[in-house]
């Protein structure tokens, strides 16, 4: 039987195969491995199912997730290849998103000429925030969510049913993710089960994550659900909760990173926590951020904070510059996040907050928010001079002139620098992120 099914602007026919093994029929082959298959027509494939054996997808083909795709399972280590230029589609009338088990590896390997795309399934103009899942990794690192419970190889389900996470490897590998770009993602599974752009649930530090977009997800863009995963350049655009989220113990490390919120939907550019049941849960979440601008929106109902820091997490934060955030651009909550300061597991330093109101005081708090930021090395309140930060379909967010006074954290993932927010004379986001508004 054949089906057709519109993506983009083109109508393509694709091959409905029920059959096991490798059927070959003129220009169509249908492979099915386990309970999934991929089946391709014309230089069209359907990914649908459990996927247990290493699949290569290729730039000669387009691609269509049918439902929930799920690479490999406890049995099966599965590797997904995705070459240069490839374009997934993610179908919305059955909600297709990706999961990579945590058995199973995903190399990624787009190029600045070439990124991976992973999209709607309906045309252009057409496409909206929460048309299909999006991307989930599940890994063996640590994470807090049994704390309560006294575990010490804690594991936990997925949201959308994306299946176990979490163990007691720091340095376990999913793969390598390189200039991909995720767009329109984020349906609603069922109530209060909304999916991030790409959820990192329990990824290790083995992981390799370097040049990634989120943009126009329904829910969160990226959420760190514990692990110890680290990432660097990446842009988080328009979507329509937080755009960067972390919890359950996450304590990776980011540089270079770009939070920019739209005029019609968002929260927070940053909401960190620990773990909401047990503040104090170990691991405790504790990343370090460097070199981020993060972009609100003034003229918008929705933007709320820049940086939310609660529910006891930890965190090292520099070289960072936040504006445009209508009610503040740091909040600090919840007693066990004030111990963090108290510790020296919560900093702050040479980063500059541009907002009508900077602090948000709430009757509880335990440490005056302005003396801790203001007390902290090289921070300030004042303008920031970007470009065109504010430009929902072509921003640009350099600054008019490099805001110098920055250093790097300590480590060897942190590349040496000497200013503030994400970009400096280089402009890293040229090239390969988009900004579509449908």
């Amino acid at each position: 039987m054949r089906t057709s099914y519109t993506l983009g602007l083109a109508l393509f026919c694709l091959a409905c195969s029920a059959d096991s093994g490798t059927k070959e029929t003129g220009d169509t082959t249908a492979t099915t491995n386990a309970t999934g298959t991929v089946d391709c027509a014309d230089n069209v494939c359907v990914l649908s199912g459990t996927i247990t054996d290493d699949v290569t997808l290729t730039a000669d083909n387009v691609y269509l997730l049918r439902g929930g795709v799920f690479i490999g399972d406890d049995e099966n280590p599965a590797t997904l290849t995705i070459e240069p230029g490839v374009t997934i589609y993610g179908e919305s009338s059955t909600d297709g998103m990706l999961v990579i088990r945590r058995s199973a590896s995903i190399m990624a390997m787009g190029t600045a000429e070439a990124p991976i795309v992973m999209t709607s399934s309906k045309p252009e103009g057409s496409r909206a925030r929460g048309d299909w899942g999006g991307l989930i990794v599940n890994g063996r690192a640590p994470i807090n969510s049994c704390a309560d419970d006294g575990a010490t190889d804690c594991e936990a389900f997925g949201e959308g049913g994306a299946g176990f996470y979490g163990g007691n490897d720091p340095a376990d590998s999913s793969g390598v993710i390189n200039y991909l770009r995720i767009e329109f993602a984020g349906t609603l599974v069922s109530p209060d089960n909304e999916l991030n752009g790409i959820a990192f649930q329990g990824v290790g530090s083995g992981t390799e994550i370097d040049y990634v977009q989120v943009h126009m997800n329904a829910d969160d863009g990226i959420e760190f659900f514990g692990g110890t995963a680290n990432a660097k350049h990446v842009v988080i655009s328009g979507v329509g909760d937080d755009s960067l989220d972390w919890t359950d113990g996450w304590q990776g490390n980011v540089q270079f990173l770009v939070l920019q919120q739209h005029d019609d939907s968002g929260d927070n550019g940053i909401e960190a926590d620990n773990n909401g049941d047990n503040n104090v849960a170990a691991p405790v979440s504790m990343p370090t951020l460097s070199n981020m601008t993060i972009i609100g929106s003034p003229g918008g109902e929705s933007s709320d904070i820049g940086m939310l820091i609660r529910e006891g997490t930890g965190v090292h934060i520099s070289n960072t510059v936040v504006k445009g955030f209508n009610e503040a651009c740091l909040d600090i909550d919840n007693d066990a996040t004030f111990a963090n300061i108290d510790s020296g597991d919560l900093t702050i330093r040479t980063t500059t907050l541009d907002c009508a109101t900077n602090f948000q005081v709430d009757d509880d708090d335990a440490t005056d928010v302005a003396a801790f930021f203001l007390g902290g090395e090289g921070n300030s309140e004042g303008t920031v001079d970007l470009v065109d930060p504010f430009n929902q379909t072509a921003p640009n967010f350099a600054p008019a002139a490099v805001i110098g006074g920055g250093s790097a954290p300590a480590g060897e993932f942190f590349e040496a620098v000497d200013y503030l927010g994400a970009v400096g004379a280089d402009d890293w986001t040229a090239g390969w992120t988009a900004y579509p508004a449908n």
